[in-house]
């Protein structure tokens, strides 16, 4: 079947948090994803290129350039694309308003959908109490989550040699520490009660690498995940409604679900010359 005729079509995709330049990114699964999807809006929501890290080191194997290629002939080929820079990739901030290539660059956006809500679009970093207060704090946590994503790696890489889907050790360690937990729950509720003081319905932000589909009274809080860990995206469909594409696991069962190749049997009696 042709590339074209197998891609899912969805009115807009949202993805944030690729941190491409970190090794741990998972670029493959990004680059099969945007292969796979056609939309009519793109919205990059913050952390897509990991400035932190190309400060210290550099790390740009074949899948980050795909993903890049990828992403820029969506916007050639008409695609609206809208690039939030995040924290990480927060020197991007100092061109907002200009369109480069084809991607407009802002600090925030507004999406309306297709049953005509009205959905705040950000990052989310301002609202994280550990980097508006403490910066220091937010230096040792990046330490710990290079940690913790560097022990991720190797042990999906063993994980996928039998045919298992990813699992992310972070969200595990974020589950199991209340504290953890509790400082996501308060970014949800904070970002939700931002969105309700605006007026808007709803609200799709990255950051904390937390997918996420939640109701607050009448807001609905959106958190589209991470490249890193989760591998997942939030896509709307032309009736308005959202969905959390998990795509470790999607490509996991497309992996189970293909027919495994066989060598033909030889046929008694003949042979093979050369």
């Amino acid at each position: 079947m042709p590339e074209q005729a197998a891609k899912h079509r969805y009115r807009s995709i949202f993805v944030s948090d690729l941190h491409l330049g970190l090794r741990e990114c998972r670029a493959d699964l990004l680059v099969d994803f945007l292969r796979r999807v056609s939309c009519d809006q793109l919205y990059l929501v913050g952390d897509i290129i990991d400035g932190w890290r190309l400060r210290k080191s550099w790390h740009w194997d074949r899948h980050h350039g795909d993903a890049v290629r990828q992403l820029l002939e969506m916007a050639r080929s008409g695609v609206a694309v809208t690039y939030i820079p995040g924290n990480h990739d927060e020197v991007l901030r100092g061109w907002l308003g200009l369109e480069i290539t084809g991607v407009r660059l802002v600090r925030r956006a507004e999406h309306r959908t297709a049953d005509g809500r009205r959905i705040l679009v950000l990052h989310g970093d301002e609202f994280d109490d550990v980097m508006r207060c403490a910066r220091i704090l937010t230096w040792l946590g990046d330490r710990g989550y290079d940690v913790s994503v560097r022990l991720n790696y190797w042990c999906n890489a063993v994980r996928s040699r039998f045919g298992y889907p990813d699992w992310s050790l972070a969200h595990w360690l974020k589950r199991q520490v209340s504290q953890a937990a509790s400082a996501v729950a308060r970014f949800e509720h904070t970002l939700a009660q931002e969105a309700r003081r605006m007026g808007f319905d709803g609200v799709i932000c990255g950051h904390v690498h937390c997918p996420r589909l939640r109701q607050f009274d009448q807001v609905t809080y959106m958190n589209d995940g991470d490249w890193v860990e989760s591998c997942t995206a939030l896509v709307e469909h032309f009736d308005g409604r959202f969905e959390l594409l998990h795509w470790a696991e999607r490509a996991v069962r497309r992996r189970r679900a293909a027919p495994a190749y066989r060598q033909p049997a030889l046929v008694a009696g003949s042979r093979i010359s050369g």
